[in-house]
């Protein structure tokens, strides 16, 4: 293993600059993510040696933006998940110039965080699947418990391989997570008596730790064992908590506020997220209602599944505004190692549910990378 102490996380900023002003810019940077002080102040030689940030390297990109890449120890991440997002981004995040796009990571972080549990040949298995993996979502908000648990039924008599809570189903009077839970949990696995389909059902997990590990507890009892989180809402302390708490729980990652800040989300939904624990990450596909290109994507899913010693591969999910009529072009494009996401235009198909839920899954297990 690398010496934590002198090893050095590499995170890359896309920054905006003059030419004249680039060099003091990137210093500026390594200071502010490292000591955030005036380094002439500073007579500690550990500090200057080994915590204080450095410039690896200033690439010019065109159109007055800059790469700048910036060293900074490991050791002052203390191998906590806020931490570490702090020293990734923390006080930079407030200036309006910088974007945080990647960071290379020493190997001890694999094994510091251990990644997901389950992975994608988790995620398969789970629901006896080869290729591609289907999913859709219950909504909308304000639906009672009842109602949602028969919407459940009829997707699951479909045959699709998980089925997840809306990312706003929490533990609202009109549906209580005590409530809601037991009732799609019962209703998803009649139908999977029933279609020989093992469908797993996916409750949004909210709230603060004491009230997240009832939840986790709850879906236990239940007899589920995936489960749908959105890390940045939760925190991602919490959330990395949970994945080591439970690791016969397979966390699925929602990326609700992954554009409330200058962060690439390829970094932050497909690498940073993997690193902490989700097993499959939902992020919005390009062509959709949200504004993801097909680059950054392509880059997402790249991180999601990219070879990592130590850390098993994250399940890329595309979702957002997807239809039925896209499911070979969102395949060619991604390849089989993905979860497909359908909600709205699914749920739009009303009395044909059922047999337009089957039709999706048919399309998916049917087809071929070309």
């Amino acid at each position: 293993m690398v010496d934590a102490m002198s090893s050095r996380i590499e995170v890359l900023y896309r920054v905006r600059s003059d030419a004249k002003s680039i060099a003091a810019r990137a210093e500026g940077i390594a200071v502010e993510q490292s000591v955030e002080m005036p380094v002439a102040a500073i007579d500690d030689a550990f500090v200057l040696a080994e915590t204080l940030g450095r410039v690896v390297d200033i690439k010019d990109i065109g159109r007055g933006q800059f790469e700048v890449r910036i060293g900074l120890a490991s050791v002052t991440t203390g191998f906590e998940p806020g931490q570490l997002f702090n020293m990734l981004f923390g006080n930079t995040s407030i200036q309006d110039d910088v974007t945080l796009v990647d960071a290379r990571f020493p190997e001890e972080f694999a094994a510091a965080f251990r990644g997901p549990n389950h992975g994608l040949a988790g995620l398969r298995t789970r629901v006896k699947a080869e290729g591609a993996l289907t999913c859709s979502a219950l909504k909308p908000q304000g639906s009672t418990s009842a109602a949602l648990a028969q919407l459940a039924g009829r997707i699951a008599a479909g045959g699709i391989d998980y089925l997840k809570d809306d990312h706003g189903l929490a533990d609202q009077s009109y549906s209580p997570f005590a409530e809601r839970v037991p009732a799609i949990a019962e209703t998803v696995a009649d139908a999977a008596a029933r279609t020989g389909t093992p469908t797993r059902y996916l409750p949004s997990l909210n709230g603060n730790l004491d009230s997240l590990r009832q939840q986790v507890a709850l879906c236990r009892s239940c007899g589920l064992d995936t489960v749908l989180i959105a890390p940045v809402i939760a925190g991602l302390a919490q959330f990395h908590t949970l994945v080591k708490e439970n690791p016969d729980i397979a966390f699925v990652t929602h990326p609700t506020m992954a554009g409330a800040a200058r962060i690439m989300p390829s970094f932050q939904l497909g690498k940073l997220f993997r690193l902490l624990g989700s097993d499959a990450t939902i992020f919005p596909n390009h062509g959709g209602r949200f504004g993801y290109t097909p680059e950054e994507c392509k880059r997402l899913a790249g991180f999601a599944l990219q070879d990592w010693p130590g850390v098993k591969p994250c399940v890329p999910v595309p979702a957002g505004g997807m239809s039925l009529e896209r499911i070979s072009e969102i395949l060619d494009f991604y390849g089989a190692d993905i979860m497909l996401l359908i909600g709205g235009s699914l749920l739009s198909t009303r009395e044909r549910i059922t047999e337009e839920t089957a039709r999706y899954v048919e399309a998916v297990r049917n087809y071929r990378t070309r």
